[in-house]
């Protein structure tokens, strides 16, 4: 499967994804085009961001997976496998083919209007890659990490020293995470990048999980903080995001500039009521939502607030989930500027809200991964020890 998704990927990039004719003149896009265009209209880091998340991550995924699975299906495992698997999971929030995919249907049907819009073999290629990768992503990393314990275990090397979660040992520390006694109290850590549980030494400045050595912590360094910095970061930015053009357009010597609300209310005003909501949802909700569930986490954690730690925690996930179809409108203006060249007929370019946009969205993702989950729990035990008191 991740063969056939790398050889998809390189036809994806090769052929136009949709052609554009109109007066008698023609227009083509591939996903190049669209990188070049955003390059060449001082756009850099808009096109660096679609270049990375379209281009250089989804194939650097795919080779780094294709690196350690083959030697492991020879039974071997093949030399950096820590470095390669860590970097592996590093990536995978980053690969956005399947949104770009999204900003591919929508740039179709926003182009109708102005032209006959042909669809090209890099449209279908990528339709294929989504499909693919959709697959390719249901793979769990941290299989490969056992795989790996196995194929090492049989050579006679010795084992990782690890306590698994899922071990008998640990079955009372995690089978109520309110009543029971959390890792943390039972003096374990879990490993971030392998899973791995083992006992936390508190007195070691940078202890290494013993299986895939990355250094452990009982929670994330300056979580809070971090992830603070960020979204204020983020949230003055939401506000040029918004009033700022994201394109401008000339036609016939007038020019008209385009936010991300006035592109809602064009596909609204044309009847495209289901685009209208999709482009709403993704590039004014969510971010609007991740946001608000990312103040109210770290206000929460802040305080170290017992209200609702469930709900909290599937805040959190849902955050995690949805932060890269923010990226929608940014796909939208790359392959709208790249699409639209027709000389004094039309011109699309690139305008300051859709830098502001692009940043929104990478910061806020940023801010989720900076943000500790743990620390949701934390003070539940903690209550639980007070509520005991105050009763006897």
């Amino acid at each position: 499967m991740a063969v056939a998704a790398l050889i998809t990927l390189l036809i994806a990039q090769c052929f136009p994804i949709i052609t554009l004719r109109a007066q008698g003149m023609a227009s083509q896009a591939t996903l190049f085009d669209a990188v070049s265009s955003l390059w060449a209209g001082h756009m850099r880091w808009v096109a660096a961001a679609v270049w990375f998340t379209t281009t250089l991550f989804p194939s650097m995924e795919l080779v780094a997976l294709l690196y350690v699975l083959l030697p492991l299906r020879a039974g071997t495992v093949t030399p950096g496998f820590r470095h390669v698997i860590r970097f592996l999971q590093w990536l995978r929030p980053w690969g956005m083919i399947e949104v770009f995919m999204l900003g591919v249907l929508v740039t179709t049907v926003k182009m109708i209007s102005l032209a006959r819009v042909i669809p090209g073999a890099g449209l279908f290629a990528f339709a294929a890659l989504t499909v693919l990768l959709a697959l390719v992503s249901r793979f769990d990393p941290h299989r490969l990490w056992h795989a790996c314990d196995e194929i090492r275990a049989g050579d006679g090397a010795t084992p990782s020293a690890e306590l698994r979660a899922d071990s008998p040992q640990n079955e009372a520390v995690v089978a109520d995470p309110v009543k029971g006694v959390c890792a943390k109290q039972a003096g374990l850590v879990a490993c971030h990048t392998c899973g791995s549980v083992q006992p936390f030494q508190r007195g070691e400045a940078h202890q290494r999980c013993h299986r895939c050595h990355s250094i452990l912590h009982e929670r994330r360094p300056a979580s809070v903080s971090r992830t603070t910095a960020l979204l204020l970061a983020a949230a003055l930015l939401y506000i040029p995001a918004n009033l700022l053009p994201v394109m401008h357009s000339t036609s016939l010597g007038r020019s008209e500039d385009d936010t991300i609300l006035s592109g809602v209310a064009y596909f609204w005003t044309s009847g495209d009521w289901g685009l209208a909501a999709v482009v709403f949802i993704a590039s004014v909700v969510v971010p609007m939502l991740k946001l608000a569930i990312l103040a109210v986490l770290v206000f929460a954690a802040h305080r170290r607030s017992t209200w609702r730690p469930h709900e909290r925690t599937r805040l959190y996930r849902l955050v995690e989930r949805i932060g890269r179809w923010s990226m929608l409108d940014v796909f939208v203006v790359a392959l709208t500027v790249a699409l639209v060249h027709f000389g004094s007929f039309a011109v699309i370019t690139a305008g300051p809200g859709a830098l502001a946009f692009g940043a929104v969205v990478i910061l806020t993702m940023v801010a989720s991964m900076q943000f500790d989950p743990r620390l949701i729990w934390d003070p539940i035990p903690d209550a639980d020890a007070d509520a005991a008191q105050s009763d006897s």
